[in-house]
C-alpha cells in the first residue's frame, strides 16, 4: 500500500490542507478502481466503509491476492468537513463560493480532443491509453484559482484514468440507491445487487457537472468527436449509502463485503465471489423523481417510512400549524418509492420533504438536489 498527499492551494498564510489517497495492488495492473467518500463532508457512512475497505484490502494485497489497482480518498473534503457552524456541520455547500461540493467540475473534454484529434491510430486501446493520459496532464497542467479549484482538480486527476469510479454519498432518511448513465448499467447491476440497492436512477447527464457526470460526460464528448476510435473507458456511478445518521460498523461492514464481493466477481480480486443476489428493484429514470413539495410551513408529522411503495395521491406526511392547528396533508401526485425523506421536521413554504421514484420520465433540465 502507498500513501499519497496531494496538496490543495492555500487559502490564507499559515493554513494547509491535503487530500490523502491510499493506493493498494500492483502499479501495472491491468485496470484501476477509485473510490472516494464524504465529497459532501457531512455524508459520513462512506467514510466509515473505506475505513474498513482500507484493512480489507491491505489484508488481500499481503496475501497476493489483489489483481487491480484500487485507490481510496476516505476524506474527499477537507474544506467542508471543517465547516461546522454552532456544533451543525455545514459540509454541503462552500462557505466562500456557496457553490455545492458536488457541482461545476472541470470540462477539459475540449482541450483534450484538440491535443489528440491528430495522433489518433487505429487501435482503440492505444487511443484510449493516450487521451488517458492527456487527460490527466491537462489537469494537472490547470492553475487552481481558488482552494475549492485546487479540491476539484485534485480528485478528477486522481480518478481520470479508473475504469471504475465510485463516489460514496448519503442522503437524509434514505434507502440504499445509486445514480449512474443509462450506458453503465450491465457493468453496475452486479454492483446494485450486491449493495442491495433499493432504487437505480439513470440520466445521461443530471446536470451540475457532478462528479459522476464529469467522467460520464467527458467521455460522452470524446466519443461523439472520435466515434468509435478508442476502447471502452469504463464507467462512474454515485452510491448513496442510506441516510446520514447510518454509521454504524455493522452497516460498513456489509458495504465493504458488498465492494468486495463485486470487485471479485470482475476479476479485481482473486477468489470466487458469492452468487449474485436478487436486484431489488430495477433501474428507473432520474426525471421520474417526484419531489414531494409542502406549500406551507409548519410541523412535519411524515405518514410513510422510507422503502415504502405509494399509490398517486398518497398522503406522505401531515404539516401542522400549531398556532391555527391547521393540518395540511403532503401527498405524492405519481406512485413510487419513498426512497429519501427529509430528516428536519419544520417545514417551510415550498420546501421539498421527501422524493419518490417513478417508473415513468416527466421532468426535464436540471435534475439533482440542490
Amino acid at each position: 500500500m502507498q500513501t499519497c498527499r496531494h496538496e490543495l492551494l492555500t487559502a490564507v498564510p499559515g493554513t494547509t490542507r491535503h487530500i490523502h489517497s491510499f493506493h493498494y495492488g500492483p502499479a501495472d495492473a491491468p485496470s484501476k478502481v477509485y473510490i472516494q467518500a464524504s465529497l459532501h463532508a457531512d455524508e459520513l457512512p462512506g467514510m466509515l466503509v473505506l475505513w474498513h475497505l482500507k484493512q480489507r484490502l491491505a489484508d488481500l494485497e499481503a496475501k497476493g491476492a489483489l489483481r487491480w489497482q484500487v485507490v481510496l480518498v476516505p476524506v474527499a473534503n477537507p474544506l467542508g468537513l471543517e465547516q461546522v457552524l454552532m456544533d451543525v456541520p455545514q459540509g454541503r455547500f462552500d462557505n466562500d463560493s456557496r457553490e455545492n461540493f458536488n457541482r461545476f467540475f472541470v470540462d477539459v473534454s475540449q482541450q483534450v480532443g484538440d491535443q489528440v484529434q491528430d495522433v489518433l491510430t487505429d487501435d482503440p486501446a492505444h487511443n484510449l491509453h493516450l487521451i488517458r493520459a492527456t487527460l490527466r496532464q491537462t489537469l494537472v497542467s490547470q492553475v487552481p484559482a481558488t482552494q475549492l479549484h485546487s479540491l476539484r482538480l485534485a480528485l478528477q486527476t486522481l480518478a481520470c484514468d479508473a475504469d471504475r469510479v465510485l463516489d460514496l454519498h448519503c442522503d437524509f432518511e434514505a434507502v440504499q440507491h445509486l445514480y449512474l448513465a443509462p450506458d453503465a448499467w450491465p457493468q453496475v447491476e452486479p454492483l446494485a445487487r450486491y449493495l442491495g440497492a433499493r432504487a437505480c436512477f439513470m440520466s445521461p447527464d443530471a446536470g451540475g457537472h457532478s462528479f459522476d457526470d464529469c467522467y460520464t460526460l467527458f467521455w460522452a464528448r470524446m466519443q461523439a468527436r472520435f466515434p468509435g476510435v478508442f476502447a471502452a473507458p469504463g464507467f462512474a456511478v454515485t452510491v448513496e449509502l442510506r441516510g446520514v445518521a447510518d454509521v454504524s460498523h455493522g452497516l460498513a461492514r456489509q458495504d465493504c463485503q458488498a465492494l468486495i464481493n463485486y470487485l471479485t466477481l470482475q476479476g479485481g480480486v482473486e477468489g470466487q465471489a458469492p452468487p449474485l443476489p436478487a436486484l431489488l428493484s430495477p433501474p428507473t429514470p432520474l426525471a421520474g423523481v417526484e419531489p414531494v413539495v409542502s406549500a406551507v410551513g409548519g410541523l412535519i408529522v411524515f405518514c410513510a417510512q422510507v422503502g415504502d411503495y405509494l399509490e398517486a395521491g398518497q398522503i406522505v406526511a401531515h404539516v401542522i400549524d400549531p398556532i391555527t392547528d391547521r393540518v395540511t396533508e403532503v401527498a405524492c401526485e405519481r406512485a413510487g418509492l419513498l426512497y429519501v425523506r427529509s430528516i428536519r421536521r419544520m417545514a417551510s413554504a415550498g420546501m421539498a420533504i421527501a422524493h419518490v421514484a417513478g417508473a415513468t420520465a416527466y421532468r426535464q433540465g436540471y435534475l439533482l438536489s440542490p
